[in-house]
């Protein structure tokens, strides 16, 4: 082994030391034989070539493109059109890189195209003289729309399950309320996590919001958090105000989507806060009748992980009233592995002008399932379930709404949980004075 190499392993070694001490990878709670992580190495030997490619929403009619190369000299240019082999646009963005510890990243590449037709293929190349050829389809400009959501992802054979039963699926846009490649401080695991995730991250948008394993942040050695997150899934934060990438908030076919950072300031003196009470006195519901909000620690949870943790109690006791009154419909979580559905519910209790609370930490990470519930189970618990698995939330139109979760049942998607939604803009009895 090389010597930069032993170096690089041996701090490794003392960054996830650290990560023990100071409880960053440790649980309180025994969970079930995971699957084994995966690792993908670049299979491309022309460091030119593009890897990790992966699309966001950039606007209403733009694409932002993100991809890696080994090659520092690469351009950051995306060519398209709406034909294979034909591209009458081209646009460029910005090349950047990142260190962490020993470890530096790949150039990073991030170009917006656009303005883009809803509802269309087309088919890019990224770089000027790339062979390989990517499609995309961009979202509908209206109802009905479908949307993905998965939590927790990693990457093991739970994932690759995962992946598949989405691939299967006819989504337009992917939501992910954090904790994406469970690198935990190891670098290239977030290189193979982009590899991993590119057959789909590349044909439709990821939306992402940060989760506590995104963090990376080593008491003296790295105190910078969210470095590799911020690097590598850079979202489309300034369009809506926000001054970080850790929260922000889109539309897309009538659907108003607000991106919370449950390990970010979010007291009611905090500028995320102000953000979030900014942004929601903004929307207009004649244009976007549904308000979609995730987070990572859920603020409602009857498994008996992670209870009582500040980034759940506080964050609820701080937020939750700026979400009742705005009359958000639908709040997706991750963070405890396993499934769980409650009622429309404020301040603890049922209330039918309160969001539908949804918790999808079961994309399939390294860590194994959170099996264990709290009993009886609460009344305002509607369905609950440790298995790994997603979720489709199709919005029909300005008033109704499908959710459906289904688990990885011996890697077959089996529809396990379903309900019908009605979006609170439209119930004369939630109207606000």
């Amino acid at each position: 082994m090389a010597v930069q190499g032993r170096r690089y392993l041996t701090l490794q070694i003392i960054a996830v030391a650290f990560a023990v001490l100071y409880g960053g990878v440790v649980s309180s709670y025994v969970r079930p034989p995971p699957r084994k992580t995966l690792f993908l190495r670049n299979s491309d030997d022309d460091s030119s070539s593009p890897q990790q490619v992966h699309i966001s929403l950039v606007g209403e009619d733009k694409m932002r493109i993100s991809w890696i190369t080994d090659d520092s000299s690469s351009p950051a240019t995306v060519n398209y059109g709406t034909s294979p082999g034909v591209y009458d646009n081209s646009a460029d963005g910005n090349t950047t890189s990142y260190r962490y510890l020993l470890f530096k990243s790949g150039d990073i590449h991030d170009v917006v195209i656009g303005p883009l037709k809803p509802n269309s293929v087309y088919y890019y190349i990224c770089g000027p003289n790339s062979a390989q050829e990517f499609s995309f389809k961009t979202p509908p400009a209206q109802f009905p729309i479908n949307f993905a959501v998965v939590g927790d992802l990693g990457q093991t054979g739970w994932t690759n399950s995962t992946l598949q039963h989405i691939a299967q699926s006819n989504y337009d846009v992917l939501l992910l309320p954090g904790d994406l490649s469970y690198a935990d401080y190891i670098q290239p695991q977030w290189d193979s996590f982009g590899r991993l995730v590119e057959p789909l991250a590349s044909q439709r948008p990821w939306m992402v919001t940060q989760g506590n394993h995104e963090i990376e942040k080593l008491p003296l050695i790295h105190t910078t958090p969210f470095t590799s997150y911020n690097a590598r899934w850079r979202m489309p934060f300034e369009e809506s105000g926000s001054d970080s990438n850790l929260y922000y908030s889109f539309n897309v076919a009538g659907v108003h989507i607000v991106m919370l950072g449950s390990y970010t300031g979010f007291e009611q003196n905090s500028v995320q806060y102000k953000w979030l009470e900014a942004d929601l006195k903004k929307i207009d519901r004649g244009i976007t009748p549904w308000i979609v909000v995730l987070i990572h620690a859920p603020w409602y949870n009857s498994n008996t992980a992670h209870q009582g943790e500040y980034e759940s109690v506080s964050m609820k006791e701080a937020m939750e009233e700026l979400l009742y009154k705005a009359r958000v419909d639908v709040v997706f979580a991750g963070h405890v592995h396993a499934y769980e559905r409650f009622t429309r519910v404020y301040n603890g209790k049922a209330d039918n002008c309160g969001p539908v609370h949804i918790t999808v930490g079961d994309g399939g990470n390294r860590e194994g399932l959170a099996s264990t519930y709290i009993n009886p189970k609460p009344e305002i618990s509607m369905f609950r379930e440790a298995s790994f698995g997603h979720g489709q939330l199709e919005v029909v139109n300005a008033t109704h709404a499908e959710w459906k979760w289904q688990r990885n049942d011996n890697d077959k998607p089996y529809a396990s949980d379903s309900i019908w939604l009605k979006s609170l803009s439209s119930d004369p009895a939630c109207k606000l004075p």
